[in-house]
């Protein structure tokens, strides 16, 4: 770490502390919306899909932005956080947010394939022996989706990493408080003679990018060998 200087390490901390928080608090809701989407039918089930779907469809700053109407002092989710000391906007924990939101829609779909590809038989045979809806995802099928669940998280902690428009439109980029590596690669390029840094930037970036990806194949791998039983 002795070739990064000072900003450039406080670039990277930020943006594994932010991808870190934003894998960790849409894990849950990503497993419940997958399970969701490949086993239940429902009225609006394609409206949910569709939604979860709607961040890589839209230009990262208008996601931003909605996140800004939303979440911004005056928006009207903003407005109740705020009268309970809770402020996202311009914060870190709004880059977590916008980030979060960002991975999701891949989070969703490698888990939901995860669960697609176990055997419903599976889960009622558990039924058939009493055990509970909760107790038979408990003990059945979320060991078996397990390493989807891992390759999810991967491969969202990577698109967490990696994201710049919606989070530079929502939080703007503040240096040591929301300057995460993409919106730092950016800042550099913006001033004489960072061309040096951007660059070591932009390298640690593809590090951790084709690093996600490796894991997130070989986790594929090992999902469905266990799912065929071999």
């Amino acid at each position: 770490m002795d070739w990064l200087g000072p900003a450039e390490i406080g670039a990277l901390k930020l943006s594994l502390r932010v991808s870190f928080w934003a894998t960790l608090a849409t894990l849950p809701f990503g497993i419940f919306v997958a399970y969701a989407l490949a086993r239940w039918r429902f009225p609006g089930r394609q409206v949910l899909n569709g939604l979860v779907h709607l961040p890589l469809i839209l230009p990262p700053v208008v996601t931003g932005y909605l996140l800004l109407l939303t979440f911004g002092i005056q928006g009207p989710v903003g407005r109740l956080l705020g009268e309970i000391g809770i402020v996202v906007a311009f914060r870190w924990t709004g880059a977590a947010l916008a980030a979060g939101i960002m991975a999701f829609p891949l989070m969703v779909r490698a888990i939901r394939l995860s669960i697609e590809a176990v055997d419903p038989k599976l889960e009622q045979a558990g039924a058939t022996l009493g055990a509970s809806r909760a107790m038979v995802f408990a003990t059945v099928t979320l060991p078996m989706i397990l390493p989807g669940v891992t390759a999810g998280a991967i491969l969202a902690f990577a698109k967490a990493m990696g994201e710049f428009g919606a989070t530079i439109t929502f939080v703007s980029n503040i240096p040591g408080q929301t300057q995460t590596l993409p919106s730092a690669v950016y800042a550099f390029l913006q001033v004489p003679g960072g061309e040096a840094a951007a660059t070591r930037l932009v390298i640690i970036s593809i590090i951790i990018a084709m690093g996600a990806l490796l894991l997130s194949e070989y986790v594929g791998r090992r999902a469905a060998a266990r799912v065929a039983g071999t």
